[in-house]
């Protein structure tokens, strides 16, 4: 059975605002640490992002993925999983799955100076020619949301009783992924999504609003509640290594993008997930504050960010 976009509008996560933040750093961090831990999930308004830039990026990222099959395929790079450059239609599935994602997408990772000691895991970019701007636009992007992300993690700190710089280390020159996504239109009935449910890999995710419905996410009580954030917002969840970290304090919650209901089928779907992820030497080993008599240590192996990641990969067919 095909899945589409759920109607239900009978529950959402109540947005926090990102100008808190500036006024009570406290109070942000409770609020977006009560809806991270009740939800994995919280829908951040007011995110103060230039909104130029992100127009600028999404244009690209739209002309890029207009582009020929052939021309596209030529930017696809062999043997590094899928981590830079163009993946095709087809190929990613998520964990579990029987049937590919319906999507293709091009990844922005770190850029690094040469003799970098983390060149071994971070490849280089590539950009496509064909598009004038691509290269500004998305590393301004990547940027961009690098930094709200930093913002976010500070308060994730402090809402666990940890010092509001704690994560800045982890990340400073984390593996993190900028990825443009093209679901395209859904002409047909059958067995493949848009995207299967799944849990993300990193850190935590930040995803700009797209401008077609279809993300929801699984609540405790296993229905989909349909999200997207309003103007000017961006969501933001929970990825499989902060759960590790904190010994599932903060959830990493499942989540999809189903296909649109018949009137919309012939409507393509954009987004733009940032996945910020932590330093590939780091070890991620549970804190000792998230370990109590009633919550025992859940992962008492410790793993690097890179060796995680790897497994992940190949979990979802890209290694």
């Amino acid at each position: 059975m095909t899945l589409t976009a759920s109607a239900s509008t009978q529950r959402a996560i109540a947005p926090v605002s990102f100008r808190l933040h500036g006024r009570d750093p406290d109070a942000f961090a409770r609020a977006l640490g009560a809806s991270f831990a009740r939800y994995g999930f919280a829908v951040i308004a007011d995110h103060g992002l230039g909104q130029s830039g992100i127009d600028a990026a999404i244009d690209d990222a739209k002309a890029f993925f207009a582009l020929p099959d052939d021309v596209k395929r030529r930017y696809r790079i062999e043997g590094i999983s899928g981590q830079r450059g163009y993946t095709p239609f087809g190929v990613e599935t998520a964990k579990g799955a029987a049937h590919f994602d319906l999507k293709e997408f091009w990844h922005v990772g770190r850029e690094l100076p040469p003799g970098h000691p983390y060149r071994g895991f971070m490849p280089d970019n590539i950009w496509p020619v064909e598009v004038a701007g691509f290269r500004e636009h998305e590393t301004w992007l990547y940027a961009a949301l690098e930094d709200l992300g930093d913002k976010l993690l500070s308060a994730i700190a402090r809402y666990l009783g940890l010092d509001g710089g704690f994560f800045a280390p982890t990340t400073r020159l984390g593996n993190s992924v900028l990825r443009l996504l093209h679901y395209p239109p859904v002409p047909f009935d059958g067995p493949n999504v848009r995207a299967g449910a799944h849990e993300d890999i990193n850190t935590i995710t930040l995803l700009l609003g797209a401008e077609e419905a279809g993300l929801e996410v699984l609540d405790r009580d296993g229905t989909w509640l349909p999200i997207n954030p309003p103007p000017g917002g961006v969501v933001c969840n929970i990825g499989d290594m902060l759960q590790r970290l904190t010994n599932d304090v903060l959830p990493s919650t499942t989540h999809r993008v189903v296909n649109p209901p018949p009137e919309r089928r012939g409507v393509a779907r954009y987004s733009t997930p940032f996945f910020l992820h932590f330093a590939p030497d780091y070890l991620i080993e549970t804190l000792p504050g998230c370990v109590t008599a009633e919550r025992p240590n859940r992962y008492p192996i410790p793993i690097t960010a890179n060796d995680y990641l790897e497994q992940r990969l190949a979990e979802i067919k890209l290694k």
